[in-house]
């Protein structure tokens, strides 16, 4: 087990390198120009030269990168252009907002696909299958954005039952802060969990029509146990791979739904950096997503073994 993780750990670094580089040619490659920004309109050309300077942007690309790889290897992201703060401390902050959300969401994914997924797979084309598929293809047509708006005309201004944006932590006020956290994670976690409905309803269907599973109703077994205990657990192995998969692009992909409910996390700080060509905010917040969707890709590979007693995470064995 032990040789397995080094393998993986050392095949994450050439593709952590290219995603540096291209994280920072990508950053670099917006339009704008920051320092400009940072100087002011009013600004002479002599002044905003001095400011690109400052900031280091008058040395080539190439030495741009390498300097800034060295400081990242070291611990430093380098400190904010706008609000000269460290970006490591920036999203330290807005990190645990991006965590909660992400979470919430995937509890809400799961817990609608797993039960319409595998109730469509046991009721194949008849009513529940349609009305499940049905459903599925209305949460996976409407975008991120007016799924959001929708949920806070009719609960937030209408109804009146949940604010419509912003966030409490929950060690503050731990009534309303969950309140704050319904919208943004429905918004959030319904296409995804639509997605992972229809995944789950496809690989079950695959494992209900194995041998095994067949040996188990010939057994007496009840649908309940030969669902639950044989067909599931076998058809968890390409569904795990889903969720570590989406649970990543939730890390990275918030930004449109944060910026809707004025969620303070890392998606909506990286739109702001973005807006304000803070280049060391965005290409430090990107650099984390992408550590933190190869942390999640190891672990997904990690619980094969445990899930699937046959897949042998040895050092001979892939």
């Amino acid at each position: 087990m032990s040789t397995y993780i080094l393998r993986r750990v050392a095949q994450s670094v050439p593709v952590l390198l290219l995603a540096s580089v291209a994280v920072f040619l990508l950053v670099h490659l917006v339009p704008g120009d920051p320092a400009l920004l940072l100087a002011g309109p009013d600004a002479t050309p002599e002044v905003v030269q001095a400011v690109r300077r400052d900031m280091g942007l008058d040395a080539p690309l190439p030495v741009q990168y390498a300097l800034w790889a060295g400081h990242v290897l070291q611990g430093d992201l380098g400190k904010s252009y706008i609000s000269r703060l460290p970006v490591t401390q920036l999203i330290r902050n807005a990190l645990p907002a991006t965590v909660e959300l992400a979470l919430a969401a995937l509890t809400i994914a799961i817990l609608f696909a797993l039960p319409t997924g595998i109730l469509s797979a046991v009721k194949r084309q008849s009513l529940p299958d349609w009305v499940v598929t049905f459903l599925n293809g209305m949460a996976l047509g409407v975008p991120n954005f007016w799924l959001g708006i929708l949920l806070i005309i009719l609960f937030a201004l209408i109804l009146n039952w949940l604010p419509p944006g912003g966030r409490i932590e929950f060690l503050s006020n731990p009534g309303v802060a969950w309140k704050s956290l319904i919208l943004p994670a429905v918004t959030l976690g319904l296409p995804i969990g639509a997605a992972l409905s229809r995944f789950t309803r496809a690989a079950m269907i695959e494992v209900l029509h194995e041998d095994y599973v067949r040996t188990a109703r010939a057994k007496g077994l009840s649908g309940q146990q030969v669902v639950g205990r044989h067909a599931l657990r076998n058809a968890l192995i390409p569904i795990v791979t889903v969720l570590g998969i989406q649970f990543g692009r939730l890390l990275g992909g918030a930004v449109i739904v944060e910026s809707v409910f004025a969620w303070p996390g890392v998606g909506r700080m990286i739109l702001q950096a973005v807006l304000n060509r803070d280049y060391l905010l965005v290409q430090g917040a990107l650099l984390l997503l992408v550590v933190t969707f190869i942390l999640i890709n190891l672990l997904v590979d990690l619980l094969y073994g445990v899930l699937d007693p046959r897949i042998r995470l040895s050092s001979g064995r892939g």
